[in-house]
């Protein structure tokens, strides 16, 4: 069994998702939950992963949303990554995009909102900081497309015909826009891909699950 900490919506999602598609029996401790998380991430970022069914009596501990997803993927028989070849060097390829710059392109929404959103912030310049980040995303959303463009004709997900990990990724990103003042475009390709991950069941179920776990 595994321990999974996270934040309602955050990145930590993904991992859950992951976790369910392998079948594996997963709790999720909110972090704001624990009195001292420094201690589990003195990073104090989400997921924290403790597999623990690993040598140790608290388990072992994985971080970092990328390294966590991978050592799930390469322990557990499943088809979001190839076990070799082309297509494997690929789907790491795609994850590490999704996390290393669809991630952080997003994340400067937060920090715009974050640390200029307030009454002593130039309105104008406010607008344009977050004008300036969404025609950021809206490129690599368009790469994306491009992607998807060369699939064939079947296949919505980068993946192929099943999604992979890092459609899981981008499409927990792809749900932040939402939250922040700015129109971000996707291309047609990337909205079905989009639309066929959030109707996963269990894309759904990780969603139900950290909303129960929120009310209680």
């Amino acid at each position: 069994m595994y321990t999974l900490y996270y934040l309602p919506g955050a990145c930590s999602l993904a991992t859950q998702v992951v976790l369910h598609e392998l079948d594996q029996a997963v709790e999720i401790i909110d972090k704001r939950q624990v009195d001292d998380f420094t201690a589990i991430n003195p990073v104090g970022t989400v997921p924290v992963l403790v597999d623990n069914s690993a040598i140790g009596r608290q388990g072992a501990i994985h971080r970092e949303g990328a390294a966590v997803i991978l050592y799930l993927l390469d322990k557990h028989k499943n088809t979001m990554l190839p076990v070799t070849g082309a297509v494997r060097e690929q789907a790491i390829q795609d994850i590490m995009f999704a996390n290393a710059t669809m991630h952080p392109a997003y994340g400067i929404l937060f920090f715009i909102a974050q640390n200029m959103s307030d009454k002593h912030t130039d309105e104008q310049a406010n607008k344009s900081a977050f004008e300036a980040a969404a025609q950021t995303i809206t490129r690599l959303w368009q790469v994306v497309e491009q992607q998807l463009e060369h699939k064939p004709e079947k296949q919505k997900f980068l993946g192929g015909d099943l999604p992979s990990a890092a459609d899981i990724m981008l499409t927990v990103y792809f749900r932040w826009g939402g939250s922040f003042p700015v129109e971000i475009q996707i291309g047609p390709h990337t909205q079905e891909m989009v639309d066929a991950v959030l109707s996963m069941p269990n894309f759904q179920r990780a969603l139900t699950a950290e909303q129960r776990q929120s009310a209680a």
